[in-house]
């Protein structure tokens, strides 16, 4: 039986670097959503926003049988620091890149590539993450 292949989308979002923040992604199988997620990671830069979309994404997948993915971000970033092509050069973004890579083990293939913050999926996830705050504002700082 062939593997499930998955395409995920995956975007954070912070109002204030750092400020309240919260994680979108989205699966697509054969042409169309499969699946969304979004919530709410309280104060946060963007960046670990970003990398905690990966996370979830990632793990997500995993629980629904995924093996085979390809990962979509529009932080260039944290595909790069990822991918090894950049050093992660804040301590607090290190443990994180390493969940990523433990989770990314468990795949039997797992690609990972920056783009567009324009791709309509990457649209649809962050209007998750935007409506996510947006339930959020009184919460945290003022956003």
């Amino acid at each position: 039986m062939p593997e499930r292949t998955i395409e995920i989308y995956t975007d954070g979002a912070a109002r204030g670097n750092p400020g309240n923040a919260a994680w979108a992604f989205v699966f697509v199988e054969k042409g169309g959503v499969a699946a969304q997620d979004t919530g709410f990671l309280g104060i946060a830069t963007n960046n670990v926003a970003e990398y905690h979309a990966v996370i979830r994404a990632l793990t997500a997948a995993l629980a629904k049988g995924y093996r085979t993915a390809a990962l979509y971000s529009d932080s260039e970033l944290v595909v790069r620091q990822i991918r090894g092509e950049y050093r992660v050069r804040k301590a607090h973004l290190g443990p994180l890149r390493d969940q990523v890579m433990a989770l990314a083990g468990r795949f039997s293939t797992l690609t990972f590539q920056a783009v567009r913050r324009s791709h309509p999926c990457i649209a649809l996830a962050d209007r998750l993450c935007n409506e996510t705050l947006d339930a959020h504002a009184g919460d945290g700082r003022k956003n």
